[in-house]
């Protein structure tokens, strides 16, 4: 065979491999407090009370939470909020994230079910309108397709997240990821957000 053709059949091998790894591996999402932290492997007792060990890539990047209020908030802002029903059947926030303005289009736009709580939802969209009336505030979030309606109570986690780096991975800290599961039980993750000064992370 030639040199040329042997490079591309090579090179298809390796693209079939690399997709069968994909395929065999699952998303998690991590919550809990860090134990430990010992080269890229990050020790955490999960929500759930598990022991997980979780492989961080050599170059994971790590960002901290920093409190905002719903002020810091402006219409055209990138903006995740996790919600349950309420009692009259609106969308009640249990947090609200602003998302930095580099993650517009990466974080994918939309409304849909999350494993906060039973039940809960998350809508990650544009804010195009925050109205305050009679002690209620409520923001629209719109995304291609759709639009919901939050009301946000006073006192949940308003936050956003800023660069940080491995100093901030200590016990006690609190973490979370959406990481990768292998075949045979290994956590793998590229990105992770830490709490900072009281602030918890996204959930």
């Amino acid at each position: 065979m030639k040199p040329y053709k042997l490079l591309a059949v090579l090179g298809l091998m390796l693209a079939f491999a690399a997709q069968e790894a994909a395929a065999q591996t699952k998303p998690m999402r991590v919550r809990g407090t860090i134990t430990g932290l010992e080269g890229n492997a990050l020790s955490v007792k999960s929500r759930d009370g598990k022991d997980l060990k979780i492989t961080l890539a050599d170059n994971a990047g790590v960002s901290a939470t920093k409190a905002l209020t719903l002020a810091d908030i402006k219409p055209g802002d990138f903006v995740g909020s996790a919600t349950r029903m309420g009692a009259d059947g609106a969308l009640v926030a249990i947090e609200v994230h602003l998302f930095p303005a580099a993650l517009r289009g990466v974080v994918p736009e939309g409304h849909g079910p999350w494993d906060l709580e039973p039940g809960s939802m998350m809508t990650n969209a544009t804010m195009t309108a925050l109205v305050q009336a009679a002690g209620k505030r409520e923001l629209t979030l719109e995304y291609k397709g759709g639009a919901q309606k939050i009301v946000v109570p006073d006192g949940i986690p308003i936050f956003t997240t800023v660069p940080a780096d491995r100093s901030l991975l200590v016990p006690g800290a609190y973490i979370f990821t959406s990481a990768q599961v292998a075949a045979d039980g290994k956590i793998t993750a590229s990105r992770i957000q830490v709490s900072k000064d009281g602030v918890k992370p996204a959930q």
